[in-house]
């Protein structure tokens, strides 16, 4: 069976199984920047880094600091980024990184790319350094990531991981492969061979292209797989209803189920429809977490003890269809008690969302839990940037107008109740009474309108 399912998976995901690496976890969003740049630094013949969203800020320009010094140092830099992800970025952030000589493609810039080009995105998250050492997972390049103590601002939590051995070529052949379709193809000595075996970690690169739903059949099939355990951690979970059915029957079944979504979302809107299908998850037994940090942006997924999942797709329709993503499926038992191990800590830091049944016709209703007393404290509070409050701000708002909606659909649900009674009881009186309503409304903004009208021409006279 097991035999079986691996070459369901191969076939699903379009990646075989490619053992003897090493993978290191690193939970901790600053840690993962200063390891990038620790590798970047450590440079000698090539640099490959790929990201959906390099900001020119105080993190942008230290990643660009350390590639500049490294295409000084006459190591062959390539920087590819994409143009929707990093629209706010200058450009003379890219020119300063060509004029020290790094090579730098945008990947489907707005102004002159096709429709189709302009909803399918590069967000993958990419760095091979001399093809034996590569970083890949969920972490962007900005200061929302590496945080700000000093003005109490706490960085995203995320996940990346440092793998190197085999796999780091097909990592590499990834990049080139998306490289190419932004101008010419990397040269043939621009890419080494798949290096020695250097741990005993078994892993599958899926290689996310748009169309190809690669990662979505591999989710599916591993959701299918659980028996004892599926923990989830999304930034942007608007899954297709294949993949919902997916979770509630794994729930149904007795399979531990569990998600961790963030509490505030630099997407609001995503988050909203994230909520929408709480209702159904819940009521089959699946356990949602919602994270009280200042955003949670990791994509991880633990499957029973033998699986393990990190990379750059989000369970939405954009993601799992549309992009370029890039992921890893490992079996190894490390890294799969790793992330369960974070999972729990991130749990500890959320509040579970429960689900209350109110009166007959109204829906049940959505309530965060109390606290975990046993939750460590957390060490600062957290002051939200001007991205984050206009986040919240845009909650807030659309909470508010949800409110006043259901106020105004209340008030006049009433007298188009009575209206229809009447009509049903009294049609013949109560339609007369209608008619001469209408028609007395009519003449009167008939004369308001001509009164304005001629108001208007005595004042163009004067």
């Amino acid at each position: 069976m097991t035999d079986r399912l691996a070459l369901a998976l191969d076939r699903a995901s379009a990646a075989r199984l490619i053992p003897g690496n090493t993978i290191r976890h690193i939970p901790d969003s600053p840690a993962a920047l200063e390891a990038m740049l620790e590798l970047i630094a450590g440079a000698r013949r090539t640099v490959h880094f790929e990201n959906y969203i390099i900001r020119d800020d105080r993190t942008g320009h230290r990643f660009a600091a350390a590639l500049e010094e490294r295409a000084r140092a006459g190591v062959r830099v390539r920087v590819l980024y994409d143009g929707f992800g990093s629209v706010g970025t200058s450009g003379r952030f890219w020119r300063e990184l060509r004029r020290a000589g790094a090579e730098v493609r945008v990947f489907g810039p707005l102004l002159t790319s096709g429709l189709f080009q302009l909803l399918s995105r590069d967000h993958r998250k990419l760095l091979v350094v001399d093809g034996g050492e590569a970083m890949m997972g969920g972490l962007c390049i900005g200061d929302e990531w590496a945080g700000d103590p000093e003005r109490g601002r706490l960085p995203w939590r995320d996940t990346m991981l440092a793998v190197c051995g085999p796999a780091v070529a097909v990592l590499e052949g990834s990049f080139a492969r998306v490289w190419a379709t932004m101008g010419a193809p990397l040269p043939p000595d621009a890419l080494v061979p798949a290096s020695d075996p250097c741990g005993t970690s078994s892993l599958r690169v899926v290689d996310g292209v748009p169309a190809q739903s690669r990662a979505y059949r591999a989710v599916q099939m591993l959701a299918a797989a659980a028996r004892e355990r599926l923990w989830i951690t999304d930034a942007y979970l608007v899954a297709p209803p294949p993949l919902y059915a997916a979770l509630v029957d794994a729930a149904k079944s007795g399979v531990d189920v569990r998600l961790i979504l963030p509490g505030t979302s630099d997407l609001p809107v995503v988050r909203t429809f994230s909520r929408i299908g709480y209702r159904d998850l819940l009521r089959a037994g699946v356990r949602i977490f919602e994270y009280r940090g200042p955003m949670i942006h990791a994509k991880t997924l633990v499957v029973d003890r033998e699986w393990a999942r990190v990379g750059s797709t989000n369970l939405n329709v954009s993601s799992l269809l549309g992009n370029y993503e890039l992921d890893i499926i490992a079996e190894c038992d490390s890294l799969t008690e790793a992330l369960a191990a974070q999972f729990r800590h991130d749990a500890a830091q959320s509040r579970e969302i429960a689900l209350v049944e109110r009166r007959r016709l109204l829906p049940a209703r959505l309530v965060r839990g109390p606290d975990d007393p046993a939750a460590p404290a957390t060490s600062m509070v957290h002051k939200r940037s001007r991205r984050e409050l206009q986040a919240a701000a845009a909650i807030a708002l659309v909470q508010v107008a949800g409110g006043a909606r259901r106020m105004v659909a209340g008030a006049a649900a009433v007298p188009f109740a009575v209206v229809g009674a009447l009509l049903l009881v009294f049609p013949t009186a109560t339609s007369l009474v209608l008619a001469a309503c209408s028609l007395a409304l009519s003449v009167g903004l008939a004369s308001y309108a001509l009164a304005r009208r001629r108001s208007r021409r005595k004042t163009d006279a004067a």
